[in-house]
C-alpha cells in the first residue's frame, strides 16, 4: 500500500477537488489543477482540442494501455456537513468523482518514479462529462487512445465497506435509456371534459402500462428497469390541458433485453394513445452502451489482486450508467467496483453521500498493480 506522506498528500488533493466542484463540460480549474500536479510530476501531457480534461502518458513503446478517472460534478446542493464541503453551491461530487481523479493522480506519481522499469506504455485518462454521457466520446475523438490495447477503470462504491474491491466479468453496469414522451390532447373546462381529451388520463394509463414490460415480457432470468421520473402538465386546478412531459429512464444489461425493452416500450404507448384518443411522441435523449468486462481481462486482473489484497468480492452488476462502455468499442477493457463507506451509506447521487478518504489507498494500489500486470499480460 501507499506510504504515509503520499497518503496525506492525496487525502488533501481530494478534499481540495471536494471543494471545488464543476459539473460537466464545465470542469476548467479542475483540469487546470490536475495539469499543473502532472507537470509538478514531470508527467508528459498529451496535447488534443479537449475543452475540458485531458490525456497524460507515462512509459515508452508497446503494448499500450489506458486507466480512467472521472472529473465531473452534479447539479446537486451538497448536505454532508463536511469541513470541506462544497464552495461552489449547487455543485457537488455526489457521485465520488473527486475520489476517482485523486487517486489516478497518486498512481501516476508513483507509475512515474518507476517509468523506466515500465514494460510498455500507460496513458492516464482524465475524463469530463460523464455524468452527461458524452465526455468518454468527447476523448475518443481526440485520436490520443488510438493505439490503446486495453483500458481500465473503477467505481466507488460508497453502500459497500470501505476498501472492498468488486470483481466480475461480463455486464458490470446498465445499458442507459433516456427518454421523453411528449403527450398532446385536447383541453377544456374540468367541468366539461367530455369537450375535450384528456390527456391526463392518458399520461397515467402510459405510467401503468409500462411497469407491464419488466414484470410480463422479461424473462424473470433477466434484468431491466423502466422508470418514469417526471411528469409535467397543467398549470391550474380546473382546467384540463393540451399536453404533458414525461421522462424517464430504461436500464438493461443484455442486448437482447434491451432491444424487447424498446420495442415493447413504443408498441405500448402507441397503443394506449390510441385508446385515448391522444396524440404520443417519443424521444430518445440518451442511448448509452452497457459496460461489458472482458472475460480474459477479467481473469487476469482477479489473478493480480488476489495475490496483492484479500478483500475481494464477487458483486452485483449496477443498474446504474456508465460511459466507460465507449471505450469498449475500441478495445478490451475492465471496470471494477471499490467499497468507499458501507452499508448503511447513502448512494450515489445523494445529497449527503460520503466517501471514506481511507478508499484512496486501495484505489491507487488497483491501478498501480493491473496496470502493471496489464503491461505484462499484453506483452
Amino acid at each position: 500500500m501507499i506510504k504515509e506522506k503520499l497518503y496525506k498528500e492525496l487525502v488533501e488533493i481530494r478534499h481540495y477537488l471536494h471543494a471545488h466542484p464543476e459539473v460537466s463540460e464545465e470542469e476548467f480549474e479542475t483540469t487546470k489543477f490536475i495539469r499543473e500536479k502532472l507537470l509538478d510530476w514531470q508527467i508528459e501531457i498529451l496535447e488534443s482540442n479537449l475543452k475540458t480534461g485531458l490525456v497524460a502518458k507515462i512509459g515508452s513503446g508497446k503494448p499500450v494501455i489506458a486507466l480512467r478517472a472521472d472529473i465531473d460534478a452534479l447539479p446537486i446542493l451538497e448536505e454532508t456537513g463536511l469541513e470541506f464541503e462544497s464552495k461552489n453551491k449547487g455543485a457537488m461530487h455526489a457521485c465520488g468523482h473527486d475520489l476517482h481523479m485523486t487517486s489516478l493522480l497518486g498512481a501516476a506519481q508513483l507509475l512515474k518514479k518507476q517509468e523506466q522499469e515500465l514494460k510498455g506504455t500507460i496513458k492516464l485518462i482524465f475524463q469530463p462529462a460523464e455524468e452527461i454521457g458524452e465526455g468518454a466520446k468527447q476523448v475518443l475523438q481526440t485520436g490520443l487512445l488510438s493505439d490503446v490495447q486495453a483500458f481500465l477503470g473503477y467505481h466507488n462504491m460508497p453502500t459497500l465497506p470501505t476498501g472492498l474491491i468488486g470483481l466480475r466479468e461480463g455486464g458490470v453496469m446498465a445499458a442507459v435509456e433516456r427518454f421523453e414522451i411528449i403527450v398532446k390532447g385536447q383541453g377544456s373546462h374540468a367541468a366539461y371534459p367530455q369537450e375535450g381529451r384528456d390527456l391526463i388520463l392518458a399520461s397515467s394509463a402510459i405510467v401503468q402500462n409500462l411497469q407491464q414490460i419488466v414484470s410480463r415480457n422479461i424473462s424473470p432470468q433477466k434484468t431491466a428497469v423502466v422508470s418514469i421520473t417526471h411528469i409535467e402538465s397543467g398549470n391550474t386546478w380546473n382546467v384540463l390541458p393540451n399536453n404533458a412531459r414525461l421522462e424517464g429512464t430504461i436500464r438493461t444489461f443484455e442486448n437482447e433485453v434491451r432491444t424487447l425493452t424498446k420495442r415493447r416500450f413504443s408498441e405500448i404507448i402507441e397503443a394506449t394513445a390510441k385508446a385515448y384518443d391522444v396524440q404520443v411522441e417519443i424521444k430518445w435523449l440518451m442511448e448509452a452502451e452497457p459496460t461489458f468486462n472482458d472475460f480474459e481481462l477479467t481473469e487476469q486482473i482477479r489473478q493480480r489482486t488476489e495475490q496483492w489484497y484479500d478483500k475481494v468480492i464477487y458483486p452485483e452488476p449496477s443498474s446504474a450508467g456508465e460511459d466507460f462502455a465507449n471505450y469498449q468499442k475500441q478495445a478490451p477493457s475492465f471496470f471494477a467496483f471499490i467499497g468507499s463507506n458501507g452499508p448503511e451509506a447513502s448512494g450515489l447521487h445523494f445529497p449527503d453521500m460520503l466517501v471514506q478518504d481511507e478508499t484512496l489507498k486501495v484505489a491507487v494500489e488497483y491501478y498501480i498493480q493491473s496496470a502493471q500486470h496489464l503491461l505484462e499480460y499484453l506483452k
